[in-house]
């Protein structure tokens, strides 16, 4: 445990990412010292826990907002409204991660059950940079949220599959599943789609990859079954327990990490259990590899 100056503790909590901070009450106006220290943190652990925090959807956005711009909620096409957007999405910084229904109709989004490893907003141009989640409801078990270290899998990949891999691009397309991959076979034209270098280099010069198994659709450039043989590789290889923190949730828990350098998914839970947290993010810009 490392206890600094502006009276914040920082706790790591696994070898693969992961660190509960205390000391810091979120729903105070915090010092520049205490959130250059939290930001140190952020950069070593690439996942931070608060726990016990009382936090009004205002206090989640102004702390969030001290990290950058705060995101704007992705909005589905047309088309693709095969759920409705949320009966309580009604603040457009933030969304509800439920599977509650009044009324028979879903007050947030992405419902019930396990959810595959991803990228928040991946499949667009800028992705957001970081993500804050909230706590409020929680299934007795299971719904547990797991993060990918991609710095940590993409350095001890082999060097060959790095060869493999330099310099490539591959698509990303969301076509709002929780546990099953896009249809390779199918024009995805309609949904949210982007290209993104398979390893991006951060600002620190360190490379991660960038690639996930719910989104990541092929490999630009590359024949279909080798495409496919290379990402199951990745997705397998970056999802070891070695490089994935799994992060068992606490009523009023705030967490927060770092969506360029980690995918995360979701453990499963039933539809007979509620859950609902609130997420809000921060824009992030174009990655370069």
């Amino acid at each position: 445990m490392l206890t600094i100056t502006t009276g914040v503790e920082v706790v790591p909590m696994s070898d693969a990412g992961g660190a509960e901070i205390r000391g810091v009450d979120l729903t105070q106006e915090l010092s520049a010292a205490t959130v250059a220290e939290i930001r140190r943190a952020w950069d070593r652990h690439l996942v931070l826990v608060f726990r016990g925090q009382d936090l009004s959807m205002e206090h989640q956005k102004r702390f969030a907002g001290y990290f950058g711009d705060l995101g704007e909620r992705r909005r589905k096409k047309t088309a693709l409204k095969k759920e409705r957007e949320g009966l309580y999405q009604t603040d457009p910084h933030t969304l509800l991660v439920s599977n509650i229904k009044v009324d028979g109709q879903p007050i947030g989004a992405f419902g019930e059950g396990e959810m595959w490893f991803h990228i928040d907003s991946g499949y667009t141009e800028r992705p957001y940079r970081y993500t804050f989640l909230y706590g409020m409801k929680l299934p007795s078990s299971g719904g547990n949220t797991r993060f990918a270290n991609m710095y940590l899998a993409y350095e001890r990949l082999p060097d060959d599959i790095k060869r493999r891999i330099d310099g490539r691009r591959a698509l990303h397309v969301h076509e709002y599943k929780r546990a099953e991959r896009a249809d390779t076979s199918a024009d995805v034209s309609d949904a949210p789609h982007c290209y993104h270098p398979v390893v991006i280099t951060h600002a620190d010069g360190r490379k991660s990859l960038f690639v996930d198994r719910l989104m990541t659709f092929r490999i630009e450039g590359m024949p279909h079954a080798e495409s496919e043989e290379l990402l199951g590789l990745l997705f397998d290889h970056s999802e070891k327990p070695e490089f994935v923190y799994e992060h068992v949730w606490q009523l009023k828990d705030f967490v927060m990490w770092d969506n360029h350098c980690l995918t995360h998914g979701r453990t499963y839970f039933p539809e007979t259990e509620e859950r609902l947290l609130r997420r809000c993010t921060v824009e992030g810009g174009v990655l370069g590899a």
